[in-house]
């Protein structure tokens, strides 16, 4: 199945080779592109605030989709290597959560590569859940009702503190929401058909990873910084997997989720061949990529709103 001609048509005139030179001109890059975009989902109230983290205050970005009290909580990681991203280029996908799942998001600006390498955004992730947990209410939300979502980076943090939460012996998520994650599997098939993708080659993970691990070996770091090769994954959150056709990380995102299940987890899984890496950043600009996002909000929802 081909790309959708429409996302198409959008990556032909973003630019190319982002990822090659310093982390500050890729991120210069990408703010400039989602300054020009306007905010189409309107909220009745987005606030930022500070949250204590493992390295000093965590911005993070709160919207509210209504004035409801003991609103059920979604925290968000953003996507982007762990190197670009933040607040602002997430911001629509942060407000859609809030619309259609009707619940309080609390996205997190965590601490990024090269200037903050492995571990600080998987230590910060931990922390801004276990707070969310335990503050959730000071927003007005209920922190009985709290799940996980993230895209690529984001979700492979949300998976994360899944498992950083079970060996703390803290609660679950009630949900974790992983559009296409990165588990750090090495060789697959879709790694080697989809090395040139849109978006994501091989080359760009290489310069993702070579700044997020600062060139040590992901083998050498511990069990969270290549999450696809933990042994055990019993007793996590249910999860639903979202993976794209022409995406490196598709295959490692498919065993994942296989590995999730077959570790007795309940998990829901889609895969849109017609998609490519980073698709629900498009989500105001395309409407096959709103359609694609369709069973994910509902997921979420049901699982926020039982």
């Amino acid at each position: 199945m081909p790309i959708d001609p429409q996302l198409v048509e959008l990556l032909s005139v973003m630019p190319e080779d982002m990822f090659t030179g310093e982390a500050a001109e890729a991120r210069a890059i990408i703010d400039a592109g989602i300054g020009l975009l306007p905010v189409l989902t309107e909220l009745p109230r987005v606030e930022d605030h500070t949250i204590p983290g493992p390295g000093g205050e965590l911005p993070v970005r709160v919207y509210w989709p209504s004035d409801a009290p003991n609103l059920p909580v979604t925290v968000f990681f953003h996507g982007g290597g762990f190197v670009i991203g933040g607040l602002a280029s997430h911001d629509a996908l942060a407000r859609r959560i809030a619309r259609h799942v009707e619940c309080l998001v609390i996205a997190v600006d965590y601490r990024l590569a090269p200037e903050f390498p492995y571990p600080a955004a998987v230590q910060d992730a931990f922390a801004a859940y276990r707070w969310v947990r335990e503050h959730a209410a000071d927003f007005g939300g209920d922190p009985t009702r709290v799940a996980l979502a993230g895209d690529s980076a984001g979700a492979t943090l949300s998976a994360t503190a899944c498992l950083m939460a079970r060996e703390e012996g803290f609660p679950q998520p009630e949900f974790q929401m992983l559009w296409y994650p990165a588990t750090g599997v090495e060789g697959t098939t879709s790694q080697a058909e989809n090395a040139e993708a849109p978006l994501l080659t091989a080359s760009s993970i290489a310069w993702f990873m070579g700044h997020y691990f600062g060139g040590r070996p992901a083998d050498e770091l511990g069990p969270y910084a290549s999450i696809g090769t933990t042994e055990d994954l019993t007793g996590l959150a249910p999860a639903h997997v979202v993976v794209a056709g022409y995406d490196p990380l598709r295959d490692e995102g498919t065993q994942y989720a296989d590995r999730l299940r077959a570790a007795g987890n309940p998990v829901e899984f889609e895969r849109f061949d017609d998609m490519v890496h980073g698709f629900m950043s498009f989500l105001d600009l395309i409407p096959r990529c709103e359609d694609c996002a369709t069973g994910s909000f509902a997921s979420l929802r049901k699982a926020l709103h039982p």
